[in-house]
């Protein structure tokens, strides 16, 4: 039987941060996907069972992306800290 992963969108934002860039969507999707796997599963506090590409549209929608030129990003202080 496989095991699926399931990690916090949170983890996610803090890959961003770390990586201390910009990317575009389908930049961000990728980089997802090599870091956590295809088949992970993503949640947050209030949701659970996301792809990686739901889980971008997610964040967005819950406004924890900074736009920029080069694409979007995020901050530490868009992170809740309800853990």
């Amino acid at each position: 039987m496989k095991t699926i992963n399931e990690v916090h969108g949170h983890v996610v934002m803090k890959m961003m941060i770390e990586a201390k860039k910009s990317f575009t969507k389908e930049e961000l999707e990728k980089a997802i996907i090599e870091k956590f796997g295809k088949e992970t599963k993503f949640h947050t506090c209030s949701a659970e069972g996301m792809d990686a590409k739901e889980i971008i549209d997610f964040l967005e929608n819950k406004g924890k992306f900074i736009s920029t030129v080069e694409g979007i990003k995020t901050n530490p202080d868009k992170i809740c800290n309800h853990e």
